[in-house]
């Protein structure tokens, strides 16, 4: 038997959990609080896999002394691409069931039997981590990002809303298999991604209610604002590219209806007292031109993957 397989049968021995499970840690300057996840990550699965995502500081060296196993990419590539790297890890090592959960104290590691418990005894493919109520320390202005993010993705995923950014999660086997190779975003946009893409492959999503940690800590690695921004810049493509028509078409047709609006308006102006609207008229050339170029791609997005399908099936 193998080294790996004598660590895995005598740590499930005395392990509240029977099934084969991993806990990937995504850290990027991360050492003041990574070696107190991993110790208490290792409480409740067989492996703890940290991914330094390029760590300038002693994130890797602290996690391997807490009896974690680390995989180091050379440069910073983004929370996106440690996820992947945890996800290929589990799927080339046999693991039956993955959880995510940030390094940085935020969350709560006694709590992963709980949002593993949904996907592992209740039939779900995804356990999705929900902030909500007295027990959550998140600031106001926080959760009113989160809202908007979380409504945001809920077009993307069939209109389920859940904490879209909350990065303790469980997946089963089939939901790490569907979603590794269709996870492509950058940063910090994939936790509405991988709600996106899991409606598109059908899988069962659950809330599964946690607490979190923001007093004296510094949550993010990245600015909140400028965070908030990329992933709702992304996620509005996201949808938008699989719904062209009503998130680009639709917008495109009623700009032109307003602009037709200020154009009869100003028109009338015009034959009222001879003065031409010189502002007006630049905002109803804007309008047109926008709602024109919106409608047109709208409609061509829409009916260009029918077109690209017929051509494979004709060239088959």
């Amino acid at each position: 038997m193998s080294g790996y397989q004598d660590r895995l049968k005598k740590h499930s021995k005395n392990h509240p959990l029977e099934k084969n499970t991993i806990a990937v840690i995504p850290c990027y300057n991360e050492e003041a609080t990574i070696g107190s996840i991993v110790l208490k990550s290792k409480r409740h699965v067989n492996e703890v896999l940290v991914v330094d995502d390029g760590s300038s500081d002693d994130t890797a060296k602290i996690a391997k002394e807490a009896g974690a196993l680390v995989v180091s990419h050379k440069k910073n590539k983004g929370k996106s691409v440690g996820i992947k790297t945890g996800f290929k890890y589990a799927l080339a090592n046999g693991f039956d069931y993955v959880v995510t959960i940030d390094g940085d104290g935020q969350h709560n590691p006694a709590e992963i039997p709980n949002v593993l418990g949904n996907i592992m005894n209740n039939g779900y493919d995804i356990s999705i981590g929900f902030r909500h109520g007295t027990s959550t320390e998140m600031p106001k202005w926080r959760r009113v990002g989160k809202r908007i993010l979380d409504y945001t993705t809920g077009f993307g995923n069939g209109g389920f809303v859940t904490d879209s950014q909350c990065g303790f999660r469980a997946f089963n086997k089939k939901a790490i298999k569907g979603l590794t190779p269709r996870l492509n975003g950058g940063a910090f946009s994939v936790e509405s991604e991988q709600l996106i893409k899991a409606h598109e492959l059908g899988l069962n999503v659950v809330n599964t209610h946690i607490s979190c940690k923001y007093k004296n800590l510094d949550t993010s690695t990245k600015n909140p604002t400028s965070h908030a921004f990329s992933v709702l810049r992304y996620v509005i493509w996201l949808v938008a590219e699989r719904r062209p028509l009503l998130f680009i078409g639709v917008p495109g047709f009623i700009l032109i209806i307003l602009g037709l609006f200020f154009g009869i308006l100003t028109l009338q102006y015009y034959n009222q007292t001879h003065v031409f609207l010189i502002p007006y008229s630049i905002m109803v050339s804007i309008f047109l031109i926008i709602g024109a170029l919106g409608m047109f791609m709208g409609l061509m997005l829409n009916v260009m993957p029918n077109i690209l399908k017929r051509v494979r099936l004709e060239d088959f």
